[in-house]
């Protein structure tokens, strides 16, 4: 009986060594920066129709971000129509994803918009894996999924723009394409339209469920 009662110990010491070797996944803050219009009376109400300026080859991406951007637009009190109707409003979507070079644990630079909008693309796992050591401790920012999104009236005339991106690890949960759409537009339209020029960080914990 001794000996039993011995062994227990010995086991769960080397569950929590075993536990210890895991890797954390990595997953960062939401960083949004949006510009607002001197005069943006209209935006939050009537009509208005997502487009993607920019060709996606990858259509579930493409879908996943129309559908959280049009949720969020819905939430502000936006008729959404379909993309291509006539509408009071336009909404451009832009996104990207591109790897995290392995040796560059630094935050990117800051984020630039408010002028023009970057050309970008989204591919789907892309640089996901490359030069990332995946041993134990915690797992490094492998990737950044960027969504830009620019208002405009009909007229052509820009009432708010923002961006919001967020680095994450390979196993974290929040570099699967629907979870990343839905967290980065929950991000970017939080307390809108917000203050010109303003740059904030959000965690992803108080996004969810949003």
């Amino acid at each position: 009986m001794r000996k039993i009662r011995l062994l227990v110990p010995v086991i769960a010491a080397a569950g929590l060594a075993l536990s210890a070797c895991a890797t954390t996944p990595y997953t960062g803050p939401v960083e949004v920066t949006r510009f607002v219009a001197e005069q943006p009376a209209g935006l939050g109400q009537g009509t208005i129709a997502i487009t993607f300026p920019d060709a996606m080859d990858n259509m579930a991406a493409r879908s996943a971000f129309a559908a959280a951007v049009s949720a969020e637009l819905a939430r502000l009190g936006y008729t959404v129509v379909p993309e291509g109707s006539p509408a009071g409003q336009t909404a451009a979507i832009r996104t990207t994803r591109n790897a995290i070079a392995a040796a560059d644990q630094s935050r990117p630079g800051p984020v630039s918009v408010g002028v023009g909008g970057s050309t970008g693309s989204y591919g789907s796992g892309l640089g996901v894996g490359v030069g990332i050591n995946l041993g134990g401790g915690r797992e490094s920012p492998s990737v950044m999924t960027v969504l830009s999104v620019r208002i405009t009236r009909a007229d052509g005339v820009t009432l708010w723009e923002g961006r919001a991106q967020i680095a994450t690890g390979v196993k974290s949960p929040f570099s699967q394409t629907n979870t990343s759409a839905k967290t980065l537009a929950a991000g970017l339209f939080r307390d809108f339209p917000g203050g010109n020029g303003e740059t904030v960080t959000i965690s992803v914990k108080k996004l969810q469920g949003k």
